[in-house]
């Protein structure tokens, strides 16, 4: 029997504002370096962010959208933690 494979819980925060909380299949966003996408089984990570779009992809309806003007992000064991907007 195989295993399901592993998905991300992603909670996406600005001070405020909480704009998802849930599991995910992918989150895109950018930094000094270029865009960047985040995976189940990601390394861990941790960066600041640039002003961008973020997009969460939920296993289940249309993506999130999020317009940041800047913020940090952190992954550790397939939980992507953003906090935006701050």
């Amino acid at each position: 029997m195989s295993e399901a494979p592993p998905e991300l819980h992603v909670i996406a925060r600005a001070p405020f504002e909480l704009y998802y909380d849930g599991p995910a299949s992918a989150v895109s966003a950018l930094n000094r370096i270029g865009p960047f996408d985040i995976l189940p089984g990601h390394a861990d990570f941790f960066s600041m962010l640039r002003p961008s779009e973020i997009t969460i992809e939920p296993d289940d309806g249309e993506p999130i959208k999020i317009d940041a003007k800047n913020g940090i992000i952190t992954v550790r064991d397939n939980e992507v933690l953003l906090f935006v907007n701050i």
